[in-house]
């Protein structure tokens, strides 16, 4: 085996030990999907009151954990591929589907609509 090959293996190697180490966990997807709500109440139509909305995302923010828990974690099933998680979550009839690699999160599908359908439900 020459030498390029040896070093093409052993970087392919620490490349997956490395994706491996950091794949995320049920847990980090639901901190991505809490974000994303947050997001969405900040981007909140701009044509409500601002002390409805400031009152509206302070019940978000203080109850936030509670949806999650009750709608989110629930109806999520996580595929470890061992370098990488896809997560499926059906919620409200919206089905979301998110690739997880390295700590981060790449949405495949419905993720803006599960925020609106839930946002409009909850609100």
């Amino acid at each position: 085996m020459s030498l390029l090959r040896l070093s093409l293996v052993v970087t392919a190697l620490a490349v997956s030990v490395a994706l491996a180490l950091t794949n995320p966990t049920t847990d980090q997807y639901l901190g991505f999907v809490q974000a994303e709500l947050a997001k969405a109440m900040d981007r909140m139509d701009q044509s409500t009151p601002e002390r409805e909305g400031t009152v509206v995302r302070n019940i978000f923010r203080r109850h936030s954990q509670e949806l999650l828990n009750s709608m989110v974690r629930p109806h999520t099933m996580r595929q470890n591929w061992g370098v990488l998680s896809r997560f499926e979550t059906t919620v409200l009839g919206t089905r979301v589907v998110v690739i997880g690699i390295g700590n981060q999160f790449i949405p495949v599908e419905g993720v803006d609509e599960a925020i609106l359908t839930l946002g409009r439900r909850v609100f």
